[in-house]
């Protein structure tokens, strides 16, 4: 895989789990890669279903965030309000996810995305609906902001 990753704009210890990487996100657009690892597999030694679906998530979700973003700052976080997803052919190898801003207002964003795998071939395809949130409330009445990424060491 090419190493031309660039740091999520905030940690998502889940994703760094399934060892997402972000390519690209600007201009309501955002391409994330993974090459598959044994644990990323089903009974059928494809990728599993919820990887693609974390995959399409995520990928959907950055492209979101682009759209509000200002002089290079990350922009608001976003939570997944309703996700349909297609399981078009098994996923193997190298996979590519490319979400797309399709359209937003001031609350909300309509997203797409695909998984294609090595070849170009088309894995799975999604839409989603997210919510733009500048913090969660807690159950004792706080409210909850979300945790940069650190700045790269030089």
């Amino acid at each position: 895989m090419a190493d031309n990753r660039i740091p999520f704009p905030y940690r998502i210890p889940f994703v760094e789990e399934l060892g997402l990487e972000l390519h690209s996100a600007g201009d309501g657009k955002a391409e994330l890669r993974v090459d598959l690892a044994e644990a990323h597999l089903n009974s059928w030694e494809v990728a599993h279903g919820g990887v693609l679906m974390t995959m399409l998530d995520v990928a959907m979700a950055q492209a979101a965030r682009t759209a509000n973003r200002h002089d290079g700052a990350a922009g608001p976080g976003v939570a997944t309000i309703e996700m349909k997803t297609s399981f078009v052919r098994p996923a193997e190898g190298e996979l590519r996810a490319l979400g797309k801003l399709l359209h937003r207002t001031s609350t909300l964003a309509f997203c797409e995305a695909s998984v294609l795998d090595g070849e170009g071939h088309l894995c799975a395809h999604a839409t989603g609906t997210f919510k733009y949130l500048r913090a969660l409330p807690t159950a004792k009445g706080g409210l909850k902001t979300q945790r940069r990424t650190s700045p790269p060491q030089e």
